[in-house]
């Protein structure tokens, strides 16, 4: 399958039972509702999915298990987020070997690389796989910037890197790279609260957090403002707002799994040292999200919207 870079792709949760293992079945409940919502394509291994405490027996698990479930209607993306540049090839190695269809790869960890280094690192991995990447390019979290000129060394040199997960919150790189490169990178959106705008402007698609509990709301989003169906597109967006600033926090994993229990997709188990939310902030959740709940909208049909224009 070749992937393309458009629409809603869902960083997904990893699920874990109370005993801290992987919870596979009801994983594969929120795959399904993925699915059934209209997703593009599903990332595996990210910030969501607590990569950080995943074993690598774990990601090949969560990623053979996928790609075998999906049978192919969405390609499956392993995140690659390594502090070294052997590590990173590695995993890249194994997530093509497991049946991943492309990869996310964030800049070195720990380590504030050089623009230098940086763009070797993203080079080197590149060249040790066949799979297409989407370089995520978080600066406000990662303190690393992908520049533009940085992008146009990558380009290239390395034309299986084809998109980029634009998360700087300054929605205004994306007319910069659209200018720059027109369609040879790829945009994908990677903040919710900054999604509608950004998909207006140009982005061709969105890497999603609180899909993970409002699957179809998401994708009604995206399917509607493609069809220029933008005013609808802002009322549901409008009503989303709230939940979506879930996204944009520390404690991300735990307030996008509550909510995920909320809609019966997830539970809230995670992995140490994350804890459950307690006391007054996990009320403080709750009421968003029950508040959410309550006026929860109607949904038009928003599937197959290109046939019907």
């Amino acid at each position: 399958m070749s992937i393309q870079w458009n629409g809603v792709m869902p960083a997904v949760t990893t699920q874990f039972t109370k005993e801290d293992t992987l919870d596979l079945d009801l994983f594969k409940v929120n795959i399904k509702a993925q699915l059934d919502a209209g997703v593009h394509g599903i990332v595996l291994g990210g910030t969501l999915g607590e990569a950080s405490t995943l074993t690598d027996e774990e990601r090949r698990i969560l990623t053979r298990e996928t790609v075998k479930f999906v049978e192919g209607k969405v390609p499956v993306l392993m995140n690659i987020a390594e502090q070294t540049t052997k590590a990173a090839i590695n995993l890249a190695q194994i997530a093509e070997e497991d049946g991943a269809k492309a990869l996310m790869v964030l800049p070195p960890m720990r380590y504030k690389a050089s623009d230098e280094e940086v763009v070797a690192f993203f080079k080197a991995i590149a060249n040790s796989t066949t799979l297409p990447i989407m370089i995520y390019n978080n600066p406000i979290d990662y303190k690393i910037n992908v520049s533009l000129d940085m992008f146009a060394e990558l380009l290239d040199s390395c034309p299986n890197i084809q998109a980029v997960k634009e998360s700087t919150r300054d929605t205004t790189n994306i007319t910069r790279i659209k200018n720059r490169f027109g369609d040879r990178l790829a945009i994908m959106t990677g903040v919710d609260t900054l999604a509608l705008e950004s998909l207006l402007i140009g982005a061709d698609g969105w890497v999603a957090g609180l899909v993970d509990a409002f699957p179809a709301e998401t994708v009604a989003i995206y399917e509607l403002q493609k069809a220029g169906r933008i005013k609808e597109a802002i009322e549901i967006y409008r009503w989303f707002l709230p939940l979506l600033e879930l996204d944009i926090h520390s404690k991300l994993v735990q307030y996008i799994k509550m909510a995920s229990v909320h809609t019966g997709i997830g539970s809230e188990y995670v992995r140490a040292p994350r804890l459950v939310l307690q006391g007054e902030e996990r009320e403080r959740i709750e009421k968003i999200i029950e508040d959410a709940l309550a006026v929860r909208p109607t949904l038009p049909e928003y599937k197959n919207l290109g046939e019907l224009v």
